[in-house]
Formats: structure tokens, C-alpha cells, sequence
């Protein structure tokens, strides 16, 4: 690869699910040799002997992600991104609109920098929102799951159902007037 060669986001299918399994296996079975000792040390070989380079715990991490999801059977899409996002970029990792990432930023959820009239954000901000925005849905779902009873009437149920639905909808409303 070339310098000059431009980054493209690209998806990989598992293709070869034995030697996806035999590099799976090799990981756990290093990770628990290797544990209570100094971190193992991995290495690219090419073809001369003498052709080896160092991998980084950084590239060792990412490689042992992306072999446990090709392990189960998941594509995985390797998407080039640079430490500073457009809106767009951002509005695309989080898997929303443009217009509600410039609604994040303005309300300040997301922190962001202006460059002349456009707004830029960090990577790291936009995961760390991702991450408190899962954690609240998890949260809410925890806090609104409702235990049905199976031997109950079928009218208590909808009845408790209807309630449950009440009270969603008005935390809902409170959410939106909050300044």
C-alpha cells in the first residue's frame, strides 16, 4: 500500500471459518498461558526468515475483535476515521440524521469546535456520547420493564400495559420541556 492509496470503509465476510477458528483458538489459548505474566509479544512474519515486525497492543486488540466476530459468524466493516468527524460523519456513527447530531451539539450534549462556520467534533466525544446514550436506554428499559403475569386475566394485563404506556409518554414529555 501505497501512502497515496485512499482509505475506504470496506466489510469482510468470514471465508475461511477453520482458520478463523484455529486464530481464535491461539488467542484464548495464549490469553490464559499468559495470564499473571508480562503481556505476550506477537509478531507479522513475511516470507524471509528474518522478515518479522512487532505488533503493537493496539493492532494485537483490534485483531483479536475482529477474529472473535468473524468466529461468530459477523461481518466486520473496517471504517477508516480521522480524530476530528464533520456532522455527517458523526450523524453516520451513531446512526442518526445530520439535523439531530446539529441538535445534539447545540443543546451541548456533544462538545464540539466551530472552524469557521462548520462544527467539527472529536471521535472520542461522539463515543462517549453513544456509550451514555446506551447506557440511559439500558437504564430506562430497566426502570420501565414490567413483570406480566402469565395466569393473570387477560384485562389486567392490558390494564397494566396501558399504565406502563402512561407513564412512558409522560417522562417523554417532562425529557422534551427540560431546558
Amino acid at each position: 500500500m501505497s501512502p497515496n492509496t485512499p482509505l475506504v470503509s470496506e466489510t469482510y465476510d468470514v471465508s475461511d471459518e477453520p482458520g478463523i477458528a484455529r486464530v481464535h483458538d491461539f488467542f484464548v489459548t495464549h490469553r490464559k498461558v499468559q495470564s499473571g505474566r508480562t503481556a505476550p509479544r506477537y509478531v507479522l512474519s513475511g516470507d524471509a526468515t528474518d522478515d518479522q515486525v512487532e505488533l503493537p497492543a493496539e493492532i494485537y486488540h483490534v485483531l483479536v475483535q475482529v477474529v472473535d466476530a468473524m468466529r461468530r459468524g459477523l461481518s466486520v466493516t473496517v471504517s477508516p476515521r480521522g480524530k476530528t468527524l464533520t456532522t455527517q460523519q458523526a450523524a453516520d456513527l451513531l446512526g442518526v440524521s445530520r439535523p439531530t447530531v446539529i441538535k445534539l451539539l447545540d443543546e451541548g450534549r456533544i462538545p464540539f469546535e466551530r472552524v469557521g462556520t462548520h462544527r467539527r467534533v472529536t471521535l472520542t466525544n461522539v463515543l462517549e456520547y453513544r456509550k451514555r446514550r446506551r447506557e440511559e436506554q439500558y437504564a430506562t428499559l430497566a426502570r420501565l420493564s414490567t413483570d406480566i403475569d402469565d395466569d393473570a386475566p387477560l384485562n389486567e394485563v392490558l390494564a397494566e400495559l396501558k399504565k406502563a404506556r402512561r407513564v412512558v409518554s409522560e417522562r417523554r414529555r417532562q425529557d422534551i420541556e427540560l431546558p
